[in-house]
């Protein structure tokens, strides 16, 4: 019969930082039941924020060449890793949606200051700092990371017959205001791909 591996001693602070880590990952696992307004290409269901996370860091990866010198893509994809896990607390925002974005804020600050704090507190600090930094999107690498927030949805309401579009009867002004604007200041050559796609789009409407 096998031996089981010899187990290495733990110190307290080893136990407690792992206890904390854990409890922070176990409730983030409830990004994953949080509904987004955007639908599957496919049009099966409503797409999770998770999962929405998960594709937009894909994103980020095929297209990081089309970011700006200065930016580190390995802290675009640790931002677009934990932008949305205050959605746990605060709920999804549609950005075509009507939305008390003030309201929103505070609701989306004190989820940040819940559930960073579950962490050790070398990384909560960490993790929120990151995660202010994107909100603001004032940095080289957050403006990068909002302007990929902003490409994914458009590219599957395009792919899925108008998608989250329909529903919030949205423009092309309102596009060219609420997507176009962070997409041209963080990655303007995935705007000007974009941009004609959309035009084509909402011209046939």
């Amino acid at each position: 019969m096998t031996q089981p591996a010899p187990l290495m001693d733990l110190s307290a602070e080893q136990k407690d930082r792992l206890d904390k880590q854990m409890e922070f990952l176990r409730e983030v696992d409830k990004l994953k039941g949080v509904l987004r307004a955007s639908r599957l290409l496919d049009n099966s269901r409503f797409e999770n924020s998770a999962e929405h996370s998960w594709h937009i860091m894909l994103y980020a990866a095929v297209l990081g060449e089309h970011a700006g010198p200065d930016v580190d893509l390995s802290r675009v994809l640790r931002m677009l890793l934990i932008h949305d896990i205050v959605e746990i607390d605060a709920g999804d925002a549609p950005i075509h949606g009507n939305v008390d974005h003030a309201a929103m804020a505070l609701k989306e600050a004190a989820a940040a200051d819940r559930l960073f704090n579950l962490l050790p507190a070398d990384q909560a600090r960490d993790f929120r700092a990151l995660w202010d930094e994107f909100e603001a999107a004032e940095s080289p690498d957050a403006q990068f990371a909002k302007a990929i927030d902003r490409t994914q949805p458009p590219i599957g309401n395009l792919y899925s017959g108008g998608g989250s579009w329909n529903t919030y009867h949205v423009t092309m002004d309102q596009l060219d205001t609420r997507v176009g604007t962070p997409i041209n200041r963080g990655a303007p050559v995935l705007w000007a791909w974009l941009r004609p796609l959309l035009a084509g789009y909402f011209a046939k409407r």
